[in-house]
């Protein structure tokens, strides 16, 4: 059997390849034979310039129906598949090269003068670029190789791409993804959601990630449905395309600006099923304002670059804000203290998973590798938090965020959710800082809506009725928006760093 994730896809749509795949905001229609011969050409290309299986094709260029090629291609035909955060600048571009060693490297014309060095210097034997708009040398040279080629037949552990996390506590770490993670989780998703080949996926997401990449192209394609493919979020312009969609996947972040179109409606989500919504907490008060709005609840759901989709809450049955839901199907959860044994109902622990989603470990760091798994199986997700009654799982923030003040833990969710719930405010994040007497002093950062009265001493004597004097910020501080990486979630690591003196 050929495990390889693009056999299962055309698996799917190999009987529908007249039908379209994907529509740019330009109104550019590809269908899946387009998609089919495309992906075949640019695979024959690759194993064409002596690329060797399981060589890694690194590739950092914008969000376009190409790029999208590109990854199917190189899975296809056996390669491994690097995806780069478009914002990344010299010194990270440098790391990457020299860790990961790929074999061809990808950009966009505009960055080739700096990345071809880096890559030549890491041993690369090609570079090429890709643009926005689908040109650039990579299209220029595959443009005369015959639109054939046969899937290459890999194993279900074989590696299919390498995703580098955020690297905010240290050293990037390339996490290793089989193709078995990523069908295992693709098909789950595709059954969990209830997808099927009417759907039509208003893709707005960057495809560098997990969540655009592999959770909403996959899904898509494996649906045999449509995509409509934006460039990026614009709110205005999600707008005008979701009476024509049914399925919307975004951050917190684009949740909270759809909310600020005066055109959100019910009758503009009219043919919309579904709208989910990760990578980051959606708060409460996002998600009660959506449903006013719309009638829709989103679905919140819970993953990382390591695993894929661990946890969702349900298609047909109660979505409860401010939890990621039940364990997928096929995903074990388990929630266990220091010594990894489990903790009881609503205790806060450490969230641990297994499955066939689970990555095979971190690239060329096998240290690394055993550190984050347990001796029977399981991996440390590095966050924390705890199951209700009901089974559904909340998060209430990283290991890392812990905040240790006087020998008592802290845990930021708690005290953000209390601060968010205050009139005055639009959100708010907590850390813990350096304090000669506490180890670290809890500190809160607070977005503030626009012409609200609020200062320190109101939010801390308010934050007094409610919780231990402990968990009380020492100080509190007013900004205009919290720091954030590209996928929405909030940097406290550049927090800390900013508040570390004062």
């Amino acid at each position: 059997m050929n495990a390889n994730i693009y056999n299962l896809l055309f698996s799917r749509f190999s009987s529908t390849l007249d039908r379209p795949c994907i529509e740019t905001e330009s109104g550019r229609v590809y269908t899946y034979g387009d998609l089919e011969r495309e992906t075949a050409r640019l695979a024959r290309f690759f194993v064409d310039l002596g690329m060797k299986r399981g060589e890694r094709i690194a590739v950092q260029v914008e969000k376009s129906p190409e790029a999208l090629f590109l990854y199917l291609a190189a899975v296809r035909a056996g390669l491994v598949y690097l995806p780069l955060n478009t914002a990344y600048q010299r010194a990270e571009m440098e790391y990457f090269m020299r860790d990961a060693e790929p074999g061809l490297v990808v950009c966009a014309p505009a960055a080739r003068d700096t990345v071809e060095p880096l890559a030549h210097a890491a041993g690369a034997r090609h570079v090429h670029t890709l643009d926005e708009n689908g040109g650039g040398t990579l299209i220029e040279a595959s443009r005369a190789v015959p639109a054939e080629f046969e899937t290459v037949p890999v194993e279900t552990d074989e590696l299919a791409a390498l995703l580098y996390t955020s690297g905010t506590t240290g050293r990037s770490k390339g996490a290793m993804l089989t193709h078995g993670n990523l069908s295992s989780n693709a098909l789950t998703l595709y059954d969990y959601w209830g997808f099927g080949p009417t759907d039509v996926l208003l893709h707005a997401l960057p495809i560098f990630h997990v969540h655009g990449l592999f959770v909403a192209s996959n899904l898509a394609l494996l649906s045999t449905g449509k995509m409509i493919f934006l460039r990026k979020f614009d709110a205005k312009q999600v707008l005008q395309h979701l009476p024509r969609a049914t399925v919307f996947m975004g951050v917190p972040t684009y949740y909270t600006r759809l909310l600020s179109e005066p055109g959100l409606n019910a009758e503009v989500c009219r043919n919309m099923r579904l709208f989910i919504s990760g990578s980051a907490p959606l708060l409460k008060e996002t998600f009660a304002e959506f449903r006013r709005r719309t009638g829709h609840t989103i679905l919140e759901r819970y993953g990382m670059s390591e695993t894929n989709m661990n946890t969702s809450n349900p298609l047909n049955g109660e979505r409860v804000a401010g939890t990621v839901g039940l364990p997928l199907p096929g995903v074990e959860v388990r929630v266990v203290d220091d010594n990894n044994r489990p903790v009881s109902t609503g205790t806060i622990g450490n969230i641990q998973v297994k499955g066939p989603n689970v990555f095979k470990g971190y690239w060329r760091m096998p240290e690394k590798t055993r550190e984050e798994f347990t001796p029977d199986g399981w991996f440390k997700t590095g966050d924390m938090g705890y199951f209700d009654a009901k089974g559904y799982l909340s998060i209430v923030g990283r290991s890392k965020d812990l905040v240790i003040t006087g020998g008592y833990n802290v845990y930021p969710k708690e005290i953000e959710t209390l601060i968010d719930e205050m009139p005055e405010v639009v959100e708010s994040a907590v850390i813990g800082v350096p304090h000669p007497d506490f180890g670290e002093a809890v500190t809160a950062v607070v977005v503030k809506r626009p012409d609200a009265t609020l200062d320190e001493p109101t939010v801390i004597a308010r934050l007094k009725g409610q919780i231990a004097n402990y968990k009380v910020p020492k100080r509190v501080y007013f900004v205009d928006d919290l720091p954030r990486n590209t996928m929405g979630k909030v940097q406290k690591n550049v927090l800390r760093e900013r508040y570390r003196n004062g």
